[in-house]
């Protein structure tokens, strides 16, 4: 029997998305059952199936990179590596570099990597191609966003040389290199 919305808690799905959350940033997608994430909602885990599909869809729905926006991408060219590097580096985007990083780890799944690899096209990769100049755009862009997606996995190695070296400093040093791509520099 599933559980309905009421005043008093959440809904089965909602419960079985929130202890899916949780589990996939903390054991990753792999580490994770669906039976353990229907023990965490107290559901039974037909419901988790019935509900989302598969482990896959119900990982994509709840970490997926269409969860997030992405980087602004308008703006002076001339300051757009810098531009990108701040937007990751943000101490607010804490959550968004820790699903991405799951993504990743999780993309040996063919599911989760056709997924991934279909946000980064639309959500980054077409629209930087739109505004950079020149024959390799798109090559260009594809290589920003290995850079800008590099930066992100590398988050938990790099977090403590930023409290080093400052997190501008890190902005200037990394946008200089994503800034050499977005000029198309030799």
């Amino acid at each position: 029997m599933s559980i309905t919305s009421t005043a008093a808690g959440p809904t089965t799905r909602e419960a079985i998305a929130a202890s899916a959350r949780t589990m996939f940033a903390e054991r990753g997608f792999t580490a994770t059952s669906v039976r353990a994430i229907a023990a965490a909602a107290g559901a039974d885990p037909a419901l988790v199936i019935r509900h989302f599909g598969s482990k896959e869809q119900l990982f994509l729905e709840v970490l997926g990179p269409t969860r997030a926006p992405g980087p602004e991408l308008e703006g002076p060219l001339a300051e757009l590596g810098r531009t990108l590097v701040a937007y990751v580096l943000d101490p607010a985007r804490d959550a968004e570099r820790r699903a991405y990083a799951t993504m990743v780890q999780a993309s040996d799944n063919e599911a989760v990597r056709a997924t991934l690899r279909t946000a980064a096209r639309t959500s980054f990769i077409d629209r930087l191609t739109a505004r950079l100049p020149g024959a390799d755009a798109a090559v260009r862009a594809e290589l920003i966003g290995a850079q800008i997606g590099g930066l992100m996995q590398a988050w938990p190695t790099i977090e403590p040389l930023l409290g080093a070296v400052g997190r501008a400093r890190a902005v200037d040093l990394y946008g200089a290199s994503v800034q050499a791509l977005v000029d198309g520099s030799h």
